[in-house]
């Protein structure tokens, strides 16, 4: 999955046309409207459009709208998995926002406001990127004055947890150094586990030459049951059973209303997971779905990512609701089609190579709707499924999301390249070919970067082998192959890109934005622990590393300002393909040693005088570091025999007009 990084898209230069000041009313809202929501602490909410929504019929509307709000029964499990305490805290937040009628005005009610809106965007009181407890700037006294203004209160461990710095202090924590488990304050684990104790127990567990190993610990909370450790798994008549039920309801409308056959037996497995909990069957699923390729309307739902888990094993819940867009999907569909002249062509060795890439589909799509751990902050692709044995034998499921994609464009602007880049000629580039870069190096992540390579015989998956540095591995893996083949001829002689000069920007901007740019999104003092940010900068280090020798890559300092300027393109390259066969040597051997090297040596640290240095230039630009979305709400229209007629899309809700919609019509758990 490739997230979403706003810097790298302001850089762009707002490539497509400004939207329109005024929103133009229409029955089903698909006409122009004002991207920018609102803007708090470092975020900034965007509206995106569903252009092709008008183009569905009835049946492919209904589809879309019982596979959405499948999506937002399973909201409540996402702030459950990041904290204990969310809920809770979420609901005292709604009933605030809903019932307090006092003084809005006042310098505690703003920060109070903001304090919110931050946890909702989160999902949660840990901020959605760094994962470090987002601080009140209110005091205690003023939440017991709103507390007892609309007769709501918190347990004292809540308050606690909200207020004491020293309680709940990161959501994930990726130190080597401490145990992970019990420093992590999701909520993964129970009371009493240790990282040591997770370990031993999956190491029972694994068996490495089972060809077709399942994800252990994807779909279940670890704990320590009359001393012994006990998996308490996600489904029906389990735990999170009450909403998994509302999610299964919803299914079942959708397989009625399926496009096809092939899309329907997938959404019969889907319930079959969610009502069993078994792995085997999640495997099952994940074969029928990346397999299903046929028709207008796709989804994704369910227990996928790791990220939040320190040890890579527990998934957070997702939904991602989506349509295709035909006319861009047909052009982008050249990478799939190409998927094996891209393995036989890359720089790994050779015994790391697929000797046969199948099942490899891209489609560029429209999202209807997201929930969970996709909303309201979304990746901008995807590419599923995680198993590595499904892809090698069936292969996966590509796809950009066009229209998110087009809302950032939008919303974005020149200042950030104007400022780092290091010359008028990376300026122009940037302007030039800056969107269409983006757009490329992120099918080519996603479709040839994560379908490419294969683990070696007896080797296990990388959750086991590569353990906490596994997902940083995988995305800086997917990110090079991206780098590595869009400064390559073919990408031209296919069509899919005019020039070299657009591998050229994605240089320029990728070098920018992993050694400079993206440090706007740490404070002071922070090392580098998101997995994304990681990767970039990985990636950027290792290279201007290897190549200062034949100075590949030239710092400059001017002015009291740092600039990277690359001096040879093709010596890049091919330092981008080095590295890319060294990482998947690590990932095909299953070389702990190695990754945890590379990731802690290029990938952790920060300079800090570099780091003073972005701050301050970034401060007088006034972005936003993060960006996210409300999502449209879609209207049954009910004939007099109580069927549906048409289901109208309305996307006028503000920020917390939509959380607060979302918790009284999608909370299940509490």
């Amino acid at each position: 999955m490739k997230i979403q990084n706003m810097i790298a898209f302001t850089s762009l230069l707002a490539l497509s046309a400004a939207c329109g000041s005024k929103e133009e009313s229409t029955e089903e809202n698909t006409g122009p409207m004002e991207t920018t929501v609102e803007r708090f602490a470092d975020v900034q909410i965007l509206r995106f459009e569903v252009p092709s929504w008008s183009k569905l019929s009835l049946k492919q509307k209904e589809l879309v709208y019982y596979l959405s709000q499948a999506g937002l029964a399973g909201r409540d499990i996402n702030y459950d998995q990041n904290n204990r305490f969310n809920l809770e805290i979420r609901r005292l937040l709604e009933a605030i926002h809903e019932k307090y009628t006092g003084d809005k005005t006042t310098s505690e009610w703003k920060k109070f406001d903001e304090w919110s809106k931050q946890v909702f965007f989160s999902n949660g009181i840990h901020h959605h990127y760094s994962m470090d407890k987002i601080q009140p700037k209110f005091s205690s006294a003023y939440l017991n004055k709103l507390m007892k203004a609309v007769e709501h209160n918190l347990s004292p461990e809540a308050l606690d947890a909200i207020f004491d710095p020293n309680l709940e202090k990161k959501r994930k924590v990726k130190d080597p150094n401490v145990d992970m488990i019990v420093a992590s304050a999701n909520n993964f684990y129970g009371k009493g586990v240790t990282q040591k104790m997770v370990e031993d127990y999956y190491a029972q567990k694994q068996d490495l030459n089972d060809p077709k190993p399942i994800e252990l610990g994807l779909n279940s909370t670890l704990i320590l049951k009359n001393g012994k450790l006990y998996e308490d798994v996600w489904k029906s008549k389990g735990k999170y059973g009450l909403a998994i039920d509302q999610i299964i309801f919803w299914l079942r409308k959708a397989v009625k209303v399926a496009e096809n056959d092939q899309q329907a037996k997938a959404l019969k497995v889907l319930i079959e997971y969610y009502k069993t909990g078994s792995l085997k069957k999640w495997d099952e699923y994940n074969v029928l779905w990346s397999t299903a390729t046929k028709g207008d309307i796709d989804y994704i739902n369910g227990f996928i990512e790791t990220y939040g888990d320190a040890l890579g094993k527990r998934a957070n819940y997702e939904s991602i609701v989506q349509i295709n867009d035909f006319d861009a999907s047909k052009r982008m569909a050249t990478v799939a089609k190409n998927a094996q002249w891209f393995e036989d062509n890359s720089p790994l060795m050779p015994e790391h190579k697929k000797k046969k890439v199948v099942g490899v589909s891209y489609k560029v799509v429209e999202v209807a709707s997201e929930s969970g751990d996709a909303a309201p902050s979304t990746p901008i692709g995807v590419n599923l499924p995680n198993n590595n044995w499904i892809r090698e034998i069936h292969g996966s499921k590509s796809v950009s999301l066009g229209n998110i994609i087009e809302a950032y464009n939008k919303a974005g602007g020149p200042a950030l390249a104007e400022e780092f880049a290091n010359d008028q000629e990376e300026i122009d580039r940037a302007n030039k070919y800056g969107a269409i870069a983006g757009k490329m190096h992120t099918a080519l992540h996603e479709v040839v970067g994560h379908a490419s390579g294969q683990i070696n015989k007896g080797v296990g998956q990388p959750s086991e082998t590569l353990q906490n540095y596994a997902s940083t591995l995988e995305e800086a893996r997917a990110d090079l192959v991206g780098l590595y083949f869009i400064m390559d001829q073919k990408m031209v002689d296919l069509g899919l890109i005019e020039t070299l000069e657009v591998g050229k920007a994605e240089y320029d901007g990728y070098i920018r934005n992993g050694l400079l740019t993206q440090l706007q999104r740490l404070e002071m003092g922070q090392n580098v622990e998101e997995e994304h940010m990681q990767n970039r900068q990985l990636v950027s280090a290792w290279v201007f590393e290897k190549g200062q020798k034949d100075k590949v890559i030239e710092k400059i300092i001017r002015n009291g300002k740092t600039y990277y300027d690359i001096k040879d393109y093709n010596k890049l390259r091919t330092l981008f393909g080095e590295l890319l066969r060294e990482i998947q040597r690590i990932k095909s051997e299953g070389d702990y040693q190695a990754g945890k090297a590379l990731v802690e040596t290029y990938g952790v640290k920060v300079d800090k005088k570099a780091h003073a240095e972005v701050l301050r230039r970034v401060k007088p630009l006034n972005i936003a570091p993060y960006s996210g979305f409300v999502y449209p709400v879609f209207v049954p229209i009910m004939n007099d025999e109580g069927k549906i007629k048409d289901i109208k899309l309305e996307n006028k809700q503000g920020f917390i007009e939509q959380m607060l919609y979302y918790g009284k019509n999608h909370s299940f758990l509490y």
